[in-house]
């Protein structure tokens, strides 16, 4: 896989794609990657949302493909994710997962 300059601007792009995500959906870190023009890049969405300093970007609604937040360092995170998106109407499974078809934002 060819690699991808991680830029100011394509931090950018990323956060301009999240910042579209409804109140009470969620998208996939692949799904935001190919909307931001970045397709096969979901890691890059997860580094750029781990770098994030702006409070009105909705990271709390990208999660993996398989519809569960996905476990991050520095402790607290996967919790506030999962309040914020409890908040929002959205329900998680008995396994802990989110029901894609019912919840997965379609631009």
């Amino acid at each position: 896989m060819l690699s991808v300059a991680m830029t100011s601007s394509t931090y950018q792009d990323i956060y301009a794609v999240v910042s579209q995500i409804p109140q009470g959906q969620v998208a996939t870190y692949g799904q935001i990657a190919l909307l931001a023009g970045l397709p096969g890049h979901a890691r890059q969405v997860g580094y750029a949302l781990s770098a994030l300093n702006d409070a009105s970007v909705p990271w709390h609604r990208v999660i993996n493909a398989k519809g569960e937040i996905s476990p991050r360092s520095g402790g607290g995170h996967d919790e506030l994710q999962r309040l914020r998106l409890e908040a929002e109407g959205v329900r998680f499974d008995s396994c802990d997962r989110i029901p894609l078809d019912r919840y997965r934002w379609q631009p």
